[in-house]
């Protein structure tokens, strides 16, 4: 058995998290679950509109119910500062000169009107890192454009690529660059904080969600470039496979994903299946011929997998080397037994939301893995807490402060 250092990875990384919405802070999660300390800096006067989403529990809403809000905000001090007050910004900066990453999200040109942009950072602190993200990159003809991940999604070409070639372009439920974004993010301030190790310079990073997104679509850029050819909607066929798609199963919408990229594979389907007579028809011999006759494939083979549930047509499958998967709903991802077994779904106790479950991270690590420690934060919860043991006011400044009308 490998011991663990009892020391997470990253133990000694401050960060000031501006988070707004999913991106950053989900960005600065990955950080934060490694043992990074993050003070997430929030306003009650402009509040965070994911605490406002749902889910909330029993369905009442709430600024600290928001189970969304929570997950993606774990392991993070929460405190509430009046940024238009003149002693709100004086602990920021204190907050500032105490972390090694200030990471935001906002609209370009919000943290300049705090006076919070790059250049007033490093006044703070010399060696500051910092980590910027929003839709379009902080500079450029639409730089300044507001807008969300459901907006941006279609404008890096998802949409178009989504859905059937006969019907209108569809968008992925929920925000496509809101997930492929964070990844990106957190391995940005990994490399920051190498090199300001080995350098002892800071860096300013300025992550374009809109380009990140592109990365995923290279292939169909990349054919356009080459061959001039513009990819469009194939719903769930592929090119060089066939059967490839989801398949009716026993049971109230259950289906099953399919998918046979050659000969032999097709072979291995059809001794799976009994070899019924349909499936020796010489249309289907080869590739090309059921490419050619795929409508009549997919419902023929439809009316084999209706007698199965989705689990029994799988385990059957994949038994014989052909390429299958539930299609898991909500429900089913969590009492899978992989992820069980993974212990990928972790519960906290939230002081409004009760237990509830958190993802762990997908990754491992040996010596010093991954702690789920704290729930996510309710609005300013830490406001003393940061202060008095991460900044080092007395009680009685802290209290001044309060007075004063610093916290919100």
């Amino acid at each position: 058995m490998i011991e663990t250092t009892g020391k997470q990875a990253l133990a000694d990384v401050k960060i000031a998290d501006f988070g707004w919405v999913i991106v950053l802070p989900e960005s600065v999660r990955y950080l934060a679950n490694h043992g990074a300390q993050v003070v997430r800096i929030e306003s009650s006067r402009r509040v965070d509109m994911l605490r406002t989403s749902g889910p909330h529990k029993d369905g009442k809403p709430g600024i600290n119910r928001s189970a969304h809000f929570a997950t993606v905000n774990n392991n993070k001090y929460s405190v509430s500062l009046n940024l238009k007050h003149p002693r709100g910004l004086e602990v920021v900066k204190r907050i500032i000169a105490w972390a090694d990453i200030v990471a935001e999200g906002f609209t370009p040109g919000t943290m300049e009107g705090l006076g919070l942009g790059y250049e007033q950072l490093r006044a703070v602190n010399p060696d500051i890192i910092m980590f910027r993200t929003c839709n379009l990159g902080q500079t450029g003809p639409y730089a300044d454009h507001p807008g969300l991940g459901p907006m941006l999604t279609p404008y890096t070409g998802v949409s178009h690529l989504t859905g059937w070639p006969d019907r209108d372009p569809s968008v992925p439920y929920g925000a496509y660059t809101d997930l492929t974004t964070p990844p990106f993010g957190a391995i940005a301030m990994m490399a920051a904080l190498d090199y300001r190790r080995r350098t002892g310079k800071g860096q300013y990073i300025d992550l374009s969600q809109y380009e990140v997104g592109l990365q995923y679509l290279l292939p169909t850029v990349l054919d356009y470039g080459v061959n001039g050819r513009v990819q469009n909607r194939t719903g769930n066929q592929c090119a060089y496979a066939a059967p490839h798609g989801v398949y009716p199963c026993r049971g109230q919408d259950r289906w099953c994903a399919i998918a046979v990229f050659s000969d032999a594979e097709w072979s291995r389907l059809c001794q799976a299946m009994g070899n019924p007579d349909w499936s020796q028809d010489p249309r289907f011999s080869t590739l090309l011929g059921r490419k050619s006759n795929e409508a009549e494939l997919d419902r023929l083979l439809a009316e084999w997998t209706a007698n199965f549930t989705a689990e029994e047509l799988m385990d059957t499958l994949q038994s014989q080397g052909v390429a299958a998967g539930v299609v898991e709903n909500c429900e089913d991802l969590y009492n899978d037994p992989q992820l069980k077994h993974r212990q990928h779904y972790q519960e906290l106790e939230h002081p409004e939301i009760g237990k509830h479950y958190y993802e762990a991270p997908s990754f491992k690590l040996s010596l010093t893995p991954a702690e789920l420690r704290m729930p996510g934060p309710g609005i300013g919860q830490h406001n003393e807490y940061v202060c008095t043991q991460f900044l080092g006011m007395s009680d009685e400044e802290f209290t001044r402060l309060l007075a004063a009308g610093a916290f919100d």
